[in-house]
């Protein structure tokens, strides 16, 4: 039994150490620069009123005649799941063709899907170029569009990010696994 001793010891502290890394798997760890934009109430909001929140972020157009439709819907339902197993996430959506989505229109396009607009927020206040630079450096896509077009070019991705606002994964937002980004928000909401 002595002889086994040392390698029940090690099985153990192998158990207890793999028990205690519950986070997030492979997680991404970019860090999201400060930024300040506007809303669909037309008010400042920025990574300062996400500290301390889990949060969802995505890029969407109103004009849109392609992908921006799943991912709506998709997020709404997502949306409507988070709340129904009790947790806190909140859902940030910048809009990739700001000249087009003013506040108003950000707000009538979420209603229309039936998004809860308490924990929602859609982003707008700033140049093309700027926010196919701020995608880039912060989510890794693109968010650009071409000349003498009223589409845009931009990445399909559900990100989720923690408390700090850093992005810790990312998901594929036209057929999002559900299940696994519910377990991701409450691994990063038990982690506080």
């Amino acid at each position: 039994m002595p002889k086994y001793r040392g390698l029940l010891l090690a099985l153990l502290l192998t158990l207890f150490l793999a028990a205690c890394n519950q986070g997030i798997e492979d997680p991404l760890e970019w860090e999201i620069e400060d930024f300040t934009f506007t809303n669909h109430n037309n008010e400042e909001f920025g990574l300062a009123d996400l500290k301390g929140e889990v949060w969802l972020a995505d890029f969407v157009f109103t004009n849109c005649t392609t992908v921006c439709l799943p991912m709506m819907a998709n997020m709404t339902d997502l949306q409507g799941q988070l709340e129904a197993e009790g947790l806190d996430v909140q859902i940030v959506s910048f809009s990739v063709d700001p000249t087009f989505d003013q506040p108003e229109t950000l707000k009538s396009y979420a209603e229309n899907y039936g998004a809860d607009l308490s924990s929602w927020n859609l982003l707008t206040g700033y140049s093309p170029q700027e926010i196919d630079e701020f995608a880039m450096d912060n989510f890794q896509t693109l968010a650009r569009k071409p000349e003498n077009d009223d589409q845009v070019i931009h990445g399909t991705y559900f990100y989720l990010v923690n408390q700090e606002g850093v992005i810790m994964k990312s998901y594929d937002g036209l057929n999002p696994p559900v299940e696994e980004i519910l377990s991701d928000a409450e691994i990063l909401l038990t982690e506080e």
